[in-house]
């Protein structure tokens, strides 16, 4: 069948619009930009975030030694 052509592409728009109305689409849109727009900045202050961790995590870290028992229950 190979790839849809533009007509394709211009038909599915038409429909589209037809059954959804262009202001809902055009909420549609404003509301995944804000998403985006709101993961992106989650993305930049998780990294300033995680840059100071190691830091912190140092300070706070306990060494201990495991030692196992070799009991068998019967």
């Amino acid at each position: 069948m190979g790839s849809f052509s533009i007509w394709h592409w211009l038909i599915v728009l038409v429909i589209v619009m037809l059954i959804f109305g262009t202001k809902k689409l055009r909420n549609i849109g404003t509301d995944l930009g804000g998403a985006v727009r709101g993961f992106k900045d989650g993305m930049r202050e998780g990294g300033d975030k995680t840059a100071d961790a190691p830091s912190a995590q140092l300070s706070n870290t306990v060494e201990a030694e495991v030692k196992s028992r070799a009991e068998k229950k019967v």
